[in-house]
């Protein structure tokens, strides 16, 4: 673990292993008006990573069926326009932050029944999981002094591209304090922080609206670089 304002360089580091292609051949984002792309597939790993290099992540849609989404108003966070409140920064002191430490941890946290709006199935976490394990899925861990899990995000990283896909807490400010150590470690060689969707939350720390076309324009040259996450060790 580190404090939450330190350097992360030594956290990080293994070359994902490429998993066995899809079976499915998913749709340009492009093709269709609507955040919705397709509906269908499965949640192998090769379909997943399929989708993020094409610019789509999945999640269920209102109906519950697996959709493969493309917000037409895609946001990011740009990574030297990350805003930290006072009060923020103080909390990056209160806490302590790891990477990659407990991944099924905070994935279960994002997954919790009992959040307003939760639509993280059982399948998403197998899912998740198991691209964790391939060395694509990663976790930003926040812990109380004594040692507690109190917060949490994991996402997706392909060369310099960050898909974050969930975030919890149970203690103030923790998930914004994971938010402010990953672009920390997306500043070491990073240069696409997704966002999925713009909310009040995520503006306050400066994600901005870019569209879905622009950021389509700006994904080949994010997959093309080495990443932070991706470094061999040593």
């Amino acid at each position: 673990m580190t404090n939450a304002s330190r350097d992360a360089s030594d956290t990080i580091g293994c070359v994902p292993v490429e998993p066995i292609p899809s079976r499915f051949d998913l749709p340009h984002p492009t093709s269709v008006e609507g955040d919705v792309v397709a509906v269908g597939g499965d949640l192998e790993p090769g379909t997943i990573l399929q989708a993020y290099r094409r610019g789509m992540f999945p999640m269920v849609t209102p109906d519950g069926h697996l959709g493969w989404w493309s917000p037409v108003e895609r946001a990011i966070i740009p990574l030297k326009g990350l805003r930290v409140s006072r009060s923020l920064r103080q909390s990056t002191r209160r806490y302590l932050v790891s990477v990659d430490e407990d991944f099924e941890s905070v994935i279960a946290g994002c997954a919790d029944a009992d959040r307003p709006h939760g639509w993280i199935t059982d399948d998403f976490v197998d899912a998740y999981t198991e691209l964790h394990h391939l060395g694509w899925a990663h976790s930003v861990e926040v812990w109380d002094r004594d040692g507690a899990l109190v917060g949490g995000l994991y996402g997706v990283a392909i060369g310099g591209l960050f898909a974050g896909e969930s975030m919890f807490h149970v203690a103030r400010d923790a998930s914004k304090v994971a938010l402010v150590h990953l672009v920390v470690v997306m500043n070491q060689g990073g240069s696409l922080l997704d966002v999925q969707w713009q909310t009040s939350h995520l503006e306050s720390m400066g994600a901005v609206v870019i569209g879905r076309d622009e950021y389509l324009s700006r994904l080949p040259v994010a997959l093309a670089v080495p990443g932070p996450f991706d470094r061999p060790h040593g």
